[in-house]
């Protein structure tokens, strides 16, 4: 039996370690996209801006994220840095109407990210409405090892958050066929959109969705609180597109 699940990629605007402005401005994207499942990039909630205070999500601050998720129906894949056991990771936050919870830690630290961060443990996959996900953050997705890892993890869908300079947008796009190709399966992609930290004057946005066949499904440009959204369907072989639209 097909099962189809609705689901968005989304670059807010970001104003670097605003976190109460950003989870305002992940709450808008969330209840505009009316999707079943909703990706943001690396590092959303904060910018990416290394040397910022972890996220404790055990606080109120996602509280506005858990509330329009529970309006909502929806999943949000949120980036945020947190603190575990004494160690500083790069993780994606699940939220949902039950609250936030750390799914996945990023695995491949550039340099600058090794001097406050340790690597996760490796390819991680969450089930939702009867769909395996597969998860990734920024340079986990340009890595061979990760890649195959998760592929062998029998993946129906994989999902990620980057933050691309403008000029590696082609890399960017690169990045995600060779997923599609490697996992067979789709791949949603999460880009930031607009100035951030570290040095990013100008990023790459154009958050997209890719088919397991390696081919662009939706995509929207380099301007922030845009999202892209289509509906797949899980079929026995592939997932196929319905329904494409772009918002901002």
């Amino acid at each position: 039996m097909d099962i189809e699940l609705s689901i968005a990629v989304a670059q807010p605007h970001t104003a670097t370690g605003a976190v109460d402005a950003n989870v305002d401005a992940h709450a808008a994207l969330i209840d505009q996209s009316r999707a079943r499942l909703v990706v943001f990039p690396e590092l959303s909630l904060t910018g990416y801006q290394l040397d910022t205070t972890p996220i404790d999500i055990a606080s109120d601050v996602l509280g506005p994220l858990v509330s329009i998720c529970a309006a909502m129906g929806s999943v949000a894949l949120v980036g945020a840095p947190v603190l575990s056991n004494g160690r500083h990771y790069i993780a994606t936050v699940l939220v949902d109407s039950s609250g936030p919870s750390v799914v996945y830690r990023k695995t491949y630290l550039g340099d600058d990210e090794q001097a406050r961060f340790c690597p996760g443990p490796g390819p991680q996959v969450i089930d939702l409405d009867g769909w395996r996900i597969g998860l990734g953050i920024c340079r986990d997705t340009g890595v061979d090892e990760h890649i195959n890892g998760t592929a062998q993890l029998g993946v129906d869908l994989y999902a990620c958050g980057v933050v691309h300079h403008e000029w590696e947008l082609a890399e960017q796009q690169r990045r995600a066929r060779n997923i599609a190709a490697t996992c067979r399966a789709p791949v949603a992609m999460a880009s930031f959109a607009g100035p951030t930290g570290a040095g990013y004057l100008t990023t790459a946005g154009h958050s997209a969705i890719w088919s397991a066949e390696s081919t662009l499904i939706v995509q929207a440009d380099h301007q922030p609180s845009q999202i892209a959204r289509t509906a797949l369907i899980r079929k026995p072989a592939q997932a196929a597109p319905t329904r494409n639209t772009i918002d901002s």
